[in-house]
């Protein structure tokens, strides 16, 4: 009995926190992604160079997907557009504790920072959107395609910059990378999964479907 107790319980206050964060006024939900952004460059420094490409493994893409899931689209994305502005800006929080234009005019990764910006808005989107799709394997699945955008961004810079073909830039861009990102994919799937509430708590399209239980 204490443990139905407690999972009401849970589900309850998961069900409040997201209907919190829907309510709050602009300001605090540009604080939210300010909090985003910083964990983002937090995870920016959790680095490993590869010497066969200019790209590096970083833990910034579980923040990027994160993102959507705890902001929604709109926020989510505004979080790693203030990631990518804020660093430009000067900040240091670039992987390898660097930040401005001038590294950005020169880093084979802009790409992936341009695909930061979008992967949110369709992660957050769906997320808010559908109560179906906050099942975990609809979420892999989610995560995955976020996964894939930041790729898509990634590698048209980097053969642009590069002048390499397509064979070789996902080689150098995408190939090395999926093995981690599918497990940070499922991390976030998994996260997710758990916190999100299985009611409405926005303007969902399926909403009528799912009985307002938490």
């Amino acid at each position: 009995m204490a443990i139905n107790t407690y999972a009401d319980r849970y589900r309850y206050w998961r069900y409040s926190a997201f209907r919190w964060r829907s309510q709050l006024s602009v300001a605090q939900k540009i604080g939210l992604a300010l909090v985003m952004a910083g964990l983002t460059g937090l995870l920016a420094q959790v680095r490993i160079p590869l010497w066969f490409t200019p790209v590096p493994l970083t833990g910034q893409v579980f923040a990027v997907l994160l993102s959507g899931v705890l902001l929604g689209a709109g926020y989510g994305s505004l979080s790693q557009a203030l990631y990518l502005g804020i660093g430009a800006c000067g900040v240091p929080w670039y992987q390898g504790w660097q930040g401005g234009i001038g590294y950005l005019s020169h880093t084979a990764t802009l790409g992936y920072l341009i695909g930061f910006i979008a992967a949110p808005l369709i992660i957050g989107g769906l997320i808010e959107r559908y109560i179906a799709a906050r099942k975990f394997l609809l979420q892999l699945g989610i995560m995955i395609v976020g996964v894939a955008i930041i790729y898509l961004f990634g590698a048209a810079y980097l053969g642009v910059m590069l002048h390499t073909g397509l064979g070789e830039t996902i080689k150098l861009a995408v190939v090395p990378f999926i093995p981690l990102d599918i497990a940070k994919a499922a991390a976030v799937a998994g996260i997710s999964t758990a916190l999100l509430p299985k009611a409405s708590y926005t303007r969902e399209a399926d909403k009528e479907k799912y009985p307002a239980s938490y």
